[in-house]
């Protein structure tokens, strides 16, 4: 004998009735999503006419927790695979999800603003994640207002483009670093400084140009260069063998980040010059290979690790996560004095 069917109203008789996809009828019930207003009144109608609720199970995996954060790194596979950067960002992370059965789901889209937002939507669609962190602000950053939009807390790693709801965590005085490398140079007798930064639409780009150029104007000196890399390596050999073939080539280089500084050095060697005897170098992030390197890198160390931590509490405070310790402070990037730098010739 068959099985008498159920008379209980399902998503799927309403999606029927208003002409869409169950999918559609779920993200307009849910506040999620972009429709057109004439599909979003069809859909309640529907809703209203069947007298249709989510059933309770269904309500309450939806605000179930994953105990899961999304991390989207929006960089080329060559340069992630050559920066340990994000490695020590998400061991800070790592320290402080594990302990309290929290996982980190690492999504790597490239640098495609389509694909980046895909990711986004599709953690949130799919209730993947309790929240995100986010890295690398910026500029017309629209992530802030996409995941507002999905409702889907998160914060940010770095210095925000404008003001947002939306958490910062940085160091609490993150131009010390940029002033202490410039003033450094300027104390060996150096007056052809140069900057190679990372690509132009950072949000750190701008700024730490901004207190490089100040810092030396209180010298009465301007810059020698100031040139732009996308972080990877041969980008960076180009714009510093260029420099360097320059009449007013600098004698000393600082650059947006350690990889790209001993990138730097590597072209310098090619191109006939000494470090640090024809060109200091200073890179920045104090990442474990510059003390390995000969001469070893002078540095603006950053403590990737405790900003990872710092933002994995400061989200897990968003989530109402009971015995959270206090948010600790970051210290201010420090300069770290090594050996490829020296006394201007």
């Amino acid at each position: 004998m068959a099985q008498r069917k159920s008379n209980r109203t399902t998503i799927s008789d309403v999606a029927a009735l208003a002409g869409v996809s169950v999918s559609a009828v779920s993200k307009i019930v849910n506040g999620k999503g972009s429709f057109p207003e004439p599909t979003r009144e069809r859909v309640l109608w529907a809703v209203s006419q069947l007298k249709w609720s989510p059933s309770a199970a269904a309500v309450a995996l939806r605000g179930a927790k994953t105990r899961a954060i999304g991390m989207v790194a929006s960089r080329a596979p060559d340069v992630l695979n050559t920066d340990p950067h994000f490695a020590l960002l998400i061991a800070g992370i790592e320290s402080e999800l594990a302990p309290r059965d929290y996982g980190l789901l690492l999504h790597i889209v490239g640098e495609h603003s389509a694909a980046e937002e895909r990711a986004y939507r599709r953690l949130a669609d799919e209730r993947r994640v309790d929240g995100v962190i986010l890295t690398e602000s910026r500029i017309n950053d629209h992530r802030f207002s996409l995941l507002r939009g999905l409702r889907l807390p998160a914060v940010l790693v770095g210095t925000p483009w404008q003001q947002d709801p939306i958490p910062t965590v940085q160091a609490a005085d993150q131009d010390q670093g940029m002033k202490d490398a410039v003033e450094h140079l300027v104390a060996l007798g150096h007056r052809r400084v140069a900057y190679v930064s990372g690509p132009e639409d950072r949000v750190h780009t701008g700024h730490r140009r901004l207190v490089f150029t100040e810092t030396l104007e209180r010298h009465g000196l301007f810059p020698s260069h100031m040139l732009t890399s996308d972080f990877a390596a041969h980008t960076t050999d180009q714009v510093v063998e260029q420099a360097l073939r320059a009449e007013n080539a600098p004698t000393a280089i600082v650059f947006a980040n350690d990889m790209m500084a001993l990138a730097g050095i590597s072209a310098a060697r090619r191109a006939g010059r000494d470090v640090p005897g024809d060109l200091s170098v200073i890179g920045h992030d104090d990442l474990p290979i510059g003390q390995l390197m000969h001469p070893r890198l002078t540095t603006i160390r950053q403590d990737l690790e405790r900003l990872g931590r710092v933002a994995a509490l400061s989200l897990l405070q968003q989530l109402g996560e009971e015995e959270i310790p206090p948010v600790p402070t970051v210290v201010p990037p420090q300069l770290i004095v090594r050996e490829s730098t020296a006394q201007a010739r």
